[in-house]
């Protein structure tokens, strides 16, 4: 592995640390021997983790928190003022972005995948980590969730290297991987696009950034750019036929350049990740590597956290949770929990961002006026300011199948008014609605 990269820097500053991507990323770079210290708003599991490895980590953004670093590494969502930032550029250190790093990170490998699109980024990067692990033993994976075998960032060796390529501000123009692989071009930041041709753009400029591009044949991009297509299209490169749904977790038989494969079982739900898997098999076979052993490494995983993740029981009722904040992702969700769940659905939906909501509002309130039993959380800001036109109550007055609630307790008292033994209730949200529904079930 090259050693090379910023030779005369000990000490690095993580600006956002707890961040499950920036906090992967400190991983590696306290592996390489790196003295690394940041700072988050607050507490979680990642800090706990890195501290575990003798990260320093500050709670709450102070410029004196800086005090030694040689090296800053500033997350896209931070603010401009914040003052650890702005002390690094009075004292003239340095600063580079999250996405600068992960670049430099991906040029320590001999062969560089980087996994793009607005919907199953997370899953697809972990697939793709497993079958090249079990392919050729020596892969390493920045994931942007915690895979329950591999956690957010996953060092196996040098020679392979897979990793989210986020659109986010364009972040994803910073990595020039080796191969491209994009799962579709849905409508999402256009807080940072000015609308969907700009977002589209950015995706044509990461896919030339690669030598090979892999795309989903049903997605526009395919017909854009020169690319290995996979998806269930019988003109797609890697396909998959007869599918089956044993209780909503998928299986097909494989087909890979017109030859047909022995069955594939996946261990994870939903029909979307089938798509997730044929992305991967496409990563293989651009890489040369048999189906067979591919299939292998896709049996090996297991799913990652917050991903229809069961959290436990509460009064014989399944509590179930998933990160779907899109509204094509809830489409996906609620299809899968009508596969999977017996017994009526409650759906607890928290917005994430006040823009996102506002600019996809009519596409949300479509998806939503579907379940019956529907609560929506209090808005999820991340880095906005308050937005009445984007907050969860507007979006609750557009939808009359819904309920709107604003903290712990009042959801807390309507689940145990209302949820009975056999039914399910799924938390559904990219927030702090996770560790809210983990509350509920403590109590």
């Amino acid at each position: 592995m090259k050693r090379n990269f910023w030779q005369k820097t000990q000490k690095i500053f993580l600006i956002g640390i707890g961040g499950i991507s920036m906090s992967g990323l400190a991983h590696f770079l306290v592996s390489l021997g790196f003295t690394v210290s940041g700072s988050d708003l607050c507490a979680n599991a990642q800090t706990a983790r890195l501290e575990k490895e003798g990260v320093r980590v500050f709670i709450g953004h102070d410029a004196q928190n800086i005090e030694g670093a040689q090296k800053v590494v500033v997350n896209s969502a931070i603010p401009q003022d914040n003052p650890e930032l702005a002390e690094a550029r009075r004292r003239k250190i340095p600063v580079y972005g999250r996405a600068e790093l992960l670049s430099l990170v991906a040029g320590c490998f001999g062969h560089t995948a980087g996994v793009a699109g607005c919907h199953g980024k997370t899953t697809a990067t972990a697939m793709c980590a497993h079958v090249l692990e079990n392919c050729t033993g020596s892969c390493s994976a920045h994931i942007g969730g915690e895979d329950l075998e591999y956690g957010n960032f996953y060092l196996g060796g040098e020679n392979y290297f897979v990793t989210e390529a986020c659109e986010y501000k364009g972040n994803f123009l910073h990595l020039h991987p080796d191969t491209a692989i994009i799962l579709n071009t849905d409508a999402d930041h256009l807080d940072c696009y000015r609308d969907e041709e700009q977002l589209a753009a950015a995706y044509r400029i990461f896919a030339r950034s690669a030598r090979t591009v892999i795309a989903c044949g049903e997605d526009k991009i395919s017909r854009e750019v020169d690319c290995i297509t996979f998806g269930l299209g019988e003109r797609c490169d890697i396909s998959a036929r007869n599918l089956r749904s044993n209780g909503g977790k998928y299986s097909f038989l494989p087909i890979v350049r017109g030859e047909t494969f022995e069955r594939i079982r996946l261990n994870v739900y939903g029909k979307h990740n089938v798509y997730n898997a044929l992305a991967a098999l496409a990563l293989a076979d651009c890489y040369g590597f048999p189906v067979p052993q591919a299939a292998q490494g896709l049996a090996r995983f297991r799913g990652i956290r917050r991903r229809f993740e069961l959290l436990g029981t509460r009064g014989g009722a399944q509590y179930i949770a998933d990160y779907a904040h899109h509204p094509r992702e809830i489409l996906s969700a609620l299809q899968t929990a009508k596969e999977v769940c017996g017994g009526r659905l409650f759906v607890v939906f928290q917005p994430h961002t006040y823009s996102r909501t506002k600019l996809l509002f009519a596409d949300f309130v479509r998806v939503l006026e579907k379940p019956e039993n529907l609560v929506l959380y209090k808005t999820y800001a991340a880095r906005e300011f308050y937005d009445e036109e984007g907050s969860a109550r507007t979006l609750a007055q557009a939808l009359p199948n819904s309920l709107y609630v604003e903290d712990l307790h009042q959801l807390q008292l309507y689940l145990d008014c209302s949820v009975r033994a056999g039914d399910t209730v799924l938390f559904l949200g990219a927030g702090d609605i996770y560790f809210i529904a983990q509350r509920i079930l403590d109590i």
